[in-house]
């Protein structure tokens, strides 16, 4: 018995694509930001590209805390989502033709969110990463990096704790 060939790469990656903007477009905050997300396999980084209106402290000037909070809150609420969407896509319980924000899984919703501010965010893009540390099927901890021109560099990071959603099995 043969074994069916393999997905084209480019079927792939639109698959995985299209479901990334549907998780995307699922939160309004992400469109009013302007962040937009790079994914690299399964691994995303959020870019948040400057804009005026993210300028809190025009004397200096410096990215608006709130801004810097709602990026990391964003990023790590994606990235979270992403890793269980991920296994479901691959796995074939995600149907790639009918991906849209209102039949994806619901979003994790959060418990608690802590940034810490270690420099001023200046008048340029930033970036952040979120690393899961743990999810299970009720609970789930995620920290979050953020910078600008150097990834050794943080600007801030975040811990958040969240609630799953519940997930058919």
């Amino acid at each position: 018995m043969r074994r069916p060939a393999p997905e084209p790469v480019q079927v792939v990656k639109q698959r995985r694509d299209a479901a990334l903007g549907a998780l995307v477009k699922g939160l309004p905050f992400i469109q009013f930001l302007g962040v937009e997300f790079d994914r690299r396999g399964d691994e995303l980084t959020a870019i948040l590209p400057y804009s005026e209106k993210l300028i809190g402290n025009p004397l200096l000037p410096a990215l608006h805390g709130g801004a810097t909070a709602g990026f990391l809150e964003i990023t790590a609420i994606i990235g979270l989502s992403w890793s269980y969407i991920w296994d479901d896509i691959e796995s074939g319980k995600i149907d790639p033709t009918t991906v849209t924000p209102e039949r994806l899984p619901r979003m994790p919703k959060t418990i608690d969110f802590t940034v810490d501010y270690l420099r001023t965010g200046l008048p340029r893009d930033a970036y952040a990463r979120a690393r899961v540390n743990r999810s299970g099927r009720r609970y789930a901890s995620v920290h979050v990096e953020a910078w600008q021109d150097n990834r050794a560099r943080l600007f801030a990071q975040a811990t958040g704790h969240f609630l799953m959603p519940a997930r058919d099995e």
